[in-house]
């Protein structure tokens, strides 16, 4: 287990098509091409022995110091190795194909160069096609190597020779120094160009920092901890698909949330449970393009429905429906955390909460731009499905397999979808069935108060009839359901700190405690829910301490800004990596304590 880098360890480059986590040790060890779920061609990450990966780093110096930073409003990476006989940089980017070059081989571009003293450094790269499934031919030649798959074919140009390795790969050993560099490139087509030249590289380099550092330069956001913000912002842009305006959840798989555990899932898809916090997060940081480029990805899913089921939680980043969940049983996982499940049978269940989210996201678009009737009338329709089953147990937003329950988490959310109806239809003039959506609303709200509340706990908890507390429920704020300083809500606030955080850092929920889940192990504190905490105790007043919260919580990230799913109890990473979920709630926890700490409170 000693040959897996920690989870925190890794940054990613990308090119709005697919990434690569770029480990401190100069190691490339995960990377799908074409696209974010296709097949990996370097998985290392999930199998140290067979998955595959492209490494290069200075040859025998495992102690050499390794440090690892993007270059300034970029995600252009910098991994810097240093000691007595030398400091070299590895540059690592992956160039953006412009709409016109969409056809194009996809690049990743890996300068390597000495700026003091002299370094031998070795390359090492060895691709596992189809999650090293696939057996594949290496030719080497003049101008670099191609690897053949059966499906895909991998072409690397190098300025210096190569040799092939026992495991299907290449290698090379090189010393530079002083002043000298070498560029390499890997091209997803199969092709080998002829080697970079000084001149064909800093083309490439200068237009992607100048892609980068336009892009983020929309932003919006001139507040407190602006840094960590707009980092988040050029990580949720690297998890977008560009054809189509999906952000997927993360760019892995089977990264555990318990190290020798089973919680191991496929992210790589769209949640519509991320919708709303998608939509808020790009238009007030002042991406409206990509605000929009998602909303149609999301009104194309409003307009495919099922008379059984009106929605599906999860889908592909093109609007794929199917995700058949298999495990890849001849990989050991990361630290032999099995099973390593591709895809997701998370497609197949019940969530509610849903149509609050898309709704929600729906009304937050609506105050930016006009939507259309007929996106309209598609959601009279998934809201006239919702009016019959809001009260049927599902499985809620943590995708629970241990059965369907009566969620407060997705009571709380169809409370949102007829709230933001009846109040998009007023302020557009639409034709909706408004009295039957405030009586609906009422009756949810109603409910929540009383069945969704835990006298004894003086708190709202996971489900009707439990006594398991849920940290869902801090949203309630958020999304208005309960005024700033309710006092349900400040004791519920009061009994999160109390049984599901430690210091800064908040479990979702106990799963061997009250709160059974059907699968086996603990998992770590749920990023986002650490983000959301902070908000809650500003909403209620208490400015100071959510201020002193969010600090500690962006103490938590690593050395690039990044965070996975969960954190630790050491502050380790845990979960796929980097979680869009848990930077969209940095986001939104930023921009509000923000405000209240320049206005004495966040507005209603």
């Amino acid at each position: 287990m000693a040959s897996y880098l920690p989870i925190e360890d890794y940054a990613i480059i990308g090119d709005l098509h697919t990434v690569a986590l770029v480990g401190k040790n100069g190691s490339i060890d995960w990377c799908c091409f074409p696209r974010f779920d296709a097949p990996s061609v370097f998985a290392a990450l999930l199998d140290h022995n067979k998955g595959g990966f492209f490494r290069i780093a200075p040859h025998a110096r495992p102690d050499i110091r390794c440090t690892q930073l993007y270059l300034s409003e970029t995600n252009v990476l910098l991994t810097r190795f240093a000691d007595s006989d030398g400091v070299g940089e590895i540059t690592d980017f992956m160039p953006v194909k412009q709409e016109k070059q969409e056809k194009l081989p996809q690049q990743i571009v890996r300068s390597v160069a000495v700026i003091h003293g002299s370094l031998t450094f070795e390359l090492l790269c060895c691709p596992a096609f189809n999650y090293a499934r696939d057996a594949h031919k290496v030719e080497i030649t003049e101008e670099g190597a191609v690897f053949q798959g059966m499906d895909q074919h991998l072409g690397l140009s190098s300025p210096v020779p190569l040799t092939r390795t026992e495991n299907g790969g290449v290698r090379a050993i090189f010393t530079l120094h002083a002043g000298q560099g070498v560029h390499f490139m890997l091209e997803s087509d199969g092709e080998i160009l002829s080697p970079l030249n000084e001149e064909a590289y800093q083309t490439l380099f200068q237009q992607t920092l100048n892609f980068w550092r336009h892009w983020i330069g929309q932003c919006r956001y001139h507040g407190r901890w602006r840094e960590m913000v707009q980092r988040s912002a050029l990580a949720l842009k690297l998890l977008t698909y560009q054809p189509t305006g999906a952000i997927v959840a993360a760019p892995t798989m089977g990264l555990p949330e318990c190290i020798g555990g089973e919680r191991n899932w496929d992210y790589r898809y769209t949640w519509l449970r991320d919708a709303a916090f998608t939509l808020d997060s790009l238009l007030n940081l002042g991406f409206t393009e990509e605000a929009e480029a998602f909303m149609q990805w999301l009104d194309a899913r409003c307009h495919k429905q099922d008379e059984q089921k009106a929605f599906q939680i999860v889908y592909k980043i093109d609007g794929g429906c199917d995700l058949p969940e298999t495990n890849l049983s001849h990989l050991e996982g990361y630290k032999q955390s099995q099973p390593v499940r591709l895809g997701n049978a998370a497609a197949k269940q019940e969530q509610l909460g849903i149509y609050g989210e898309v709704m929600d996201a729906v009304y937050i678009f609506n105050r930016y731009s006009t939507i259309s009737y007929d996106l309209w009338e598609n959601l009279c329709q998934l809201l006239e499905w919702l009016n019959k089953h809001w009260q049927d147990p599902d499985d809620s937003i943590w995708e629970v397999r241990g059965g369907a329950q009566r969620f407060v988490f997705s009571r709380l959310m169809s409370w949102v979808a007829f709230d933001r109806a009846v109040r998009v239809a007023r302020e557009r003039g639409l034709p909706a069935p408004i009295d039957e959506w405030t009586q609906a609303s009422a009756r949810i709200y109603r409910e929540i108060m009383t069945k969704g509340w835990n006298e004894q706990k003086q708190s709202f908890i996971q489900h009707y009839g439990s006594d398991a507390l849920d940290a869902s429920v801090l949203l309630m704020g958020q999304i208005r359901f309960t005024g700033a300083r309710e006092p349900r809500m400040r004791s519920t606030i009061a009994a999160i700190q109390r049984e599901l955080s430690t210091g800064a850092l908040v479990y979702r929920y106990k799963p061997q405690g009250a709160a059974k889940d059907g699968l086996k192990g603990n998992e770590g504190t749920f990023a986002a829910c650490g983000f959301w905490l902070a908000e809650a105790l500003v909403r209620s007043g208490q400015i100071e301490q959510g201020r002193l919260h969010l600090e500690k919580m962006l103490s938590y990230s690593n050395h690039v800004g990044l965070y996975a799913e969960e954190i630790g109890p050491a502050g380790e990473a845990l979960g796929n990596y980097p979680q869009a979920f848990t930077h969209l709630s940095l986001i939104i926890a930023c921009r509000n304590v923000d405000q209240a700490l320049n206005e004495g409170g966040i507005k209603a």
